[in-house]
């Protein structure tokens, strides 16, 4: 057995130490030479391309989790491909062509399948997200502002 040194850990300790200063580091320059423009729209909370209006208890359209499970469905998928393309030339090299043959064929199914889907949600209208959509949030959102802003005048006179 070999002795323990801890000195043979001091270049993981070092890596930590970089990765954590690079992160700091990126952290202050933003603050300090950043723009400094704050509007209304930039404070706003993103939400995966659908403009937050409302509570956090209100209900959303159906298509929003549509959308969010199949990118989960084609995120796992294109994982399972990644393994294949990492062990398909030394499946080619293990011997008859037989195995890279029925790999290439199985892959070819998976990928097809895969296109299959994607052709299906995109003719079933999945991923069109349309002007109307986007007009009415707008629209909801100057009326909760506006809503917002009576509020605070209203608890200024109270107060």
């Amino acid at each position: 057995m070999s002795e323990y040194n801890v000195f043979d850990y001091v270049p993981i300790g070092i890596m930590f130490l970089v990765a954590a200063g690079f992160g700091v580091s990126q952290l202050l320059v933003t603050q300090l030479i950043g723009p400094r423009k704050r509007t209304a729209t930039k404070l706003m909370p993103y939400e995966c391309g659908k403009d937050p209006v409302g509570g956090a208890r209100d209900r959303f359209s159906v298509k929003f989790y549509t959308v969010a499970v199949i990118f989960l469905l084609f995120d796992i998928e294109v994982l399972f491909i990644i393994p294949f393309a990492v062990s398909f030339k030394s499946l080619i090299a293990a011997g008859p062509a037989v195995f890279g043959t029925v790999a290439f064929i199985e892959i070819m199914v998976f990928i097809s399948t895969l296109i299959v889907g994607y052709i299906y949600v995109w003719k079933k209208g999945t991923f069109d997200w349309g002007l109307q959509a986007r007009a009415e949030a707008r629209e909801e959102a100057k009326i909760m502002a506006k809503q917002r802003r009576e509020q605070e005048a209203q608890a200024k006179l109270a107060a």
